[in-house]
């Protein structure tokens, strides 16, 4: 019987799934006022006993949605901000910045870009395309690994020696051509150097990026842009000189409205 018949002949088929919703209402019991529980109090609100919710608590604690603070007593892990408000974060950046790239693509007629960091990747989030022949036009949604890219060194340089350290401990940079680092201590290096710098140049394929990274009011770098284009259009020092000053204005600008 199809879907459609059974709710003409009101007989609906159930497709909660209980443990999923089980483990829902248990990120629901935290808020502002509750920021611990234990598992006897998990279990009494949904009216379970607590070997039934074991398996769920330890799921949700393994995934980092909930942190153990001590004996059967938990709050909520990291992951709960991470899952649902990176993509808000991320319109928020690009609601900001857009204003701003564009206008940086008039004043300078090359193209600019807006990126985040997940994980070792450059995920790219908007681009404001300069119409110009050779121009340089990287589609939103794009990821490139942010060791190959000077937006992407950017982003790396906002994390520590540590950090750094952590996130490619298991991963293999040899596979990628040059100018990319081949190996971690390699990698460590040039990223020291952004941070000193606080910009990135880069050259691949014929063309040439400059990137800068957009600081939260923490001061963190949570995106960074660049301005990109044909080698022959910025390859002086003079050019260069020009659209460093240009891009690291933009990027202040978009910072101060992020509450730098």
């Amino acid at each position: 019987m199809s879907a459609y018949e059974e709710l003409e002949t009101g007989r609906e088929t159930d497709y909660t799934v209980p443990a999923l919703q089980r483990g829902l209402s248990i990120l629901q019991m935290f808020n502002a006022r509750q920021r611990t529980l234990g598992t006897s109090d998990i279990a009494e609100r949904l009216g379970v006993s607590v070997s039934a919710i074991y398996r769920i608590v330890h799921t949700l604690s393994e995934m980092g949605y909930l942190r153990k603070l001590a004996k059967n007593t938990y709050e909520l892990g990291p992951q709960v901000v991470s899952d649902g408000f990176s993509y808000l974060a991320s319109r928020d950046i690009v609601d900001l910045a857009l204003p701003h790239l564009n206008a940086l693509r008039d004043r300078t007629s090359l193209s600019c870009h807006l990126t985040i960091r997940e994980q070792t990747d450059s995920l790219y989030l908007y681009r404001a395309f300069a119409a110009q022949r050779l121009s340089v036009n990287i589609p939103i949604g794009t990821r490139i690994p942010c060791h190959c890219t000077a937006m992407g060194r950017i982003l790396l340089s906002g994390l520590t020696a540590e950090e750094l350290d952590v996130l490619y401990q298991h991963v293999r940079l040899d596979d990628y051509p040059p100018p990319a680092p081949k190996t971690l201590p390699e990698l460590q290096q040039l990223v020291d150097g952004d941070r000193e710098r606080g910009w990135v140049l880069h050259r691949s394929d014929y063309s040439t990026a400059i990137a800068a990274g957009v600081r939260n009011h923490l001061g963190e770098i949570v995106a960074a842009i660049n301005l990109s284009g044909p080698d022959a259009v910025m390859d002086s020092p003079e050019s260069q000189a020009r659209y460093l000053a240009a891009l690291l204005q933009t990027a202040e600008r978009i910072s101060a409205e992020l509450g730098r």
